[in-house]
């Protein structure tokens, strides 16, 4: 959740941090602060400032002139604590000569802190993460990393850290455990981020840092005490994103301009993948006998990526005849599931350090099963530790709200449940089509978003609503859901997505003319139910927006507001289209609104604590 950086060089700090947490505010923005460590007449010093609300309010306190050669920063996502300067980080130790801040969950900080506190520890705060300098201050005798290492054996819980001595100037010791962390390498600096976003820029070369890793961090290099004879050289990697790709380009938001990209970031996700010959898809990530005996799918996630795993879900059923099912991570890694050996599992996140489903992961693993990964990010967690997998190279997503990585997750869904139907009965024949089908997505995409005149003008009429109906049937059932949470996450607006065939058993009660019901209307075999269903919404004077087939005159002369996405003779790719335009009706209620769409309140982009 939290953004941590660090910098340790021949430049001044301030600029990085600032930079760091200004690219990594995503990840929470209740506060924010830095340290910066200088040596001024022979002596080290620690200036600390830290400020709630968002990043401006402690650019607003910095001094002009502030300067030094190292420092660590934050961007906060509360967890223990209220939203006050306070608790805010960085945090300094009693006796100001340990600094550190912290992304994760201390569980155990409750005793540490009582623990601490008959030792004589004073807290200024009412946060976990406290406790982390006071416990490496009890440790301390002159060398930092083995005080941090002393002090986190007696840690139980998650953490990515970043910690700083005043007696040891420019030296930082990083530490991992469930939080990202990653270090930039560049010729006479070094960099510590919660991701790769905050480094791009500065330097092209990093290290991914594991579990377990503990790392001091100095001018003159890197000391991996758990490697033996320091040799890291091997875990360096290639930045393989540039500036520009965490830039607006020339959009006001982050989140146009992604829901903008995904005709490009669609065609990312299927280039290379493609077997045209064989008509099927090629996924090096998923090859091996597991796949020809599979028995039944099971995909973990939690938010989007839920929604579009309950799709993928529906996709193995229907095209490759899998049993499928998704399941909530948060959930599954507590239910004692009954894993069998014929069972394929997958692990969805965007980020790929969604704690929740790293803990299924490990969970299904220990009880002997495979876990294969669909995200976003290279060399994150789930990347590493999974069986095999995918990547969705839907690029970065800056906006917290996720919109081009569920377009490309579903695309991967696509390829996946074509692969497994043409080992299962698929005819070549239907194959080719099916791959036309993919290849055509961009398009549609491209052609569904240029309605956005007319979305944003129905989105104005209708944004002063309290509540919204999402409703569809079939595949347009999740898709309905995550029209629903966009509206939620970024507008404010409470909104419930139904299955449309429900809403006469319960649901119905809460139509008016004041609730909009906003119906998923594809050209299949269920649009006469739907349409029924849109009626029985018009007798009791509900206001209904259809997003509809291009040319579906019947649909459009019986609702208030008709969305068209262009016609497709295969119904079951209406998804991307379709979803396109639910993201853009949300950004234009959110932005008549005034909500700040990148950074909705009380949200962070990775959620890596449960």
């Amino acid at each position: 959740m939290c953004g941590i950086v660090g910098y340790v060089g021949a430049s001044n700090s301030v600029p990085y941090l600032l930079n760091g947490l200004k690219k990594l505010e995503y990840r929470g923005y209740d506060s924010s602060g830095i340290i910066v460590g200088k040596i001024e007449n022979g002596e080290p010093k620690f200036y600390l400032y830290k400020k709630a609300g968002k990043l401006n309010q402690l650019v607003s306190v910095l001094p002009k002139e502030l300067s030094g050669s190292w420092g660590i920063g934050h961007t906060r996502w509360a967890t223990h604590g209220l939203v006050t300067d306070q608790n805010a980080h960085p945090f300094i130790s009693m006796k100001g000569k340990i600094g550190v801040v912290h992304n994760g969950i201390i569980e155990n900080f409750i005793p540490l802190r009582a623990k601490l506190q008959e030792e004589g520890v004073k807290f200024s705060s009412e946060t976990d993460s406290e406790v982390i300098p006071n416990l490496v201050e009890q440790y301390y005798e002159g060398d930092l990393l083995s005080a941090v290492q002393q002090a986190l054996t007696k840690v139980v819980g998650t953490y990515a850290l970043a910690i700083t001595s005043i007696e040891e100037p420019n030296k930082i010791v990083v530490a991992k455990r469930g939080g990202p962390l990653v270090i930039g390498i560049a010729e006479d600096s070094y960099y510590v981020a919660s991701d790769i976003n905050a480094i791009v820029g500065n330097t092209s070369r990093v290290i991914y840092l594991e579990d377990g890793d503990i790392v001091e961090v100095t001018p003159n290099g890197l000391k991996f005490p758990n490697l033996q004879d320091n040799n890291y050289a091997e875990r360096v990697e290639d930045v393989t994103i540039n500036a520009a790709d965490v830039e607006k380009g020339g959009y006001d938001t982050y989140m146009e301009k992604e829901i903008n990209e995904q005709p490009e970031s669609i065609e990312r996700a299927f280039a290379g993948r493609i077997d045209l010959e064989n008509a099927t898809a090629k996924l090096s990530g998923f090859e091996g006998d597991i796949f020809k005996r599979t028995k039944k799918i099971t995909a973990m996630s939690a938010g989007t990526s839920w929604y579009a795993s309950y799709y993928g879900g529906l996709l193995f059923e229907q095209i490759a005849r899998i049993p499928a099912s998704a399941e909530f991570s948060s959930e599954l890694r507590y239910k004692n599931p009954i894993v069998n050996e014929d069972d394929v599992y997958l692990a969805v996140s965007q980020s790929g350090e969604t704690a929740d489903t790293i803990e299924a992961m490990k969970e299904i693993h220990e009880k002997g099963g495979k876990v294969f990964g669909i995200c976003n990010v290279v060399s994150s967690t789930i990347a590493r530790i999974s069986d095999g997998g995918a990547f969705i190279h839907a690029g970065p997503e800056i906006a917290v709200a996720s919109t081009k990585a569920f377009s490309n997750t579903l695309i991967v869904y696509y390829l996946l449940a074509l692969k497994f139907a043409r080992q299962r009965g698929m005819s070549r024949e239907d194959g080719a089509k099916f791959i036309q089908h993919v290849m055509q997505q961009p398009r549609l995409v491209k052609e569904a978003l240029k309605n956005s005149k007319k979305i944003e003008k129905i989105a104005k009429k209708y944004s002063s609503c309290k509540d919204f109906l999402f409703l569809g049937r079939g595949l347009m059932y999740p898709i309905a859901m995550e029209g629903a949470l966009k509206l939620k996450e970024i507008s404010y607006i409470h909104a419930e997505a139904f299955a449309s065939g429900e809403i006469k058993h319960g649901p119905i009660a809460l139509v008016n003319e004041q609730t909009p019901s906003v119906f998923l209307v594809p050209d299949d075999f269920l649009r006469e139910k739907v349409i029924s269903n849109i009626k029985e919404i018009k007798t009791r004077k509900g206001p209904v927006i259809a997003i509809g087939v291009e040319g579906d005159k019947e649909l459009e002369s019986i609702v208030d507001e008709f969305i068209p996405v262009p016609k497709i003779e295969n119904p079951i790719f209406y998804a991307l289209p379709m979803v396109a335009v639910c993201q853009l009706f949300a950004f234009y209620c959110a932005k008549e609104l005034g909500r700040d769409v990148d950074q909705p309140r009380n949200l962070a982009k990775s959620v890596t604590v449960e």
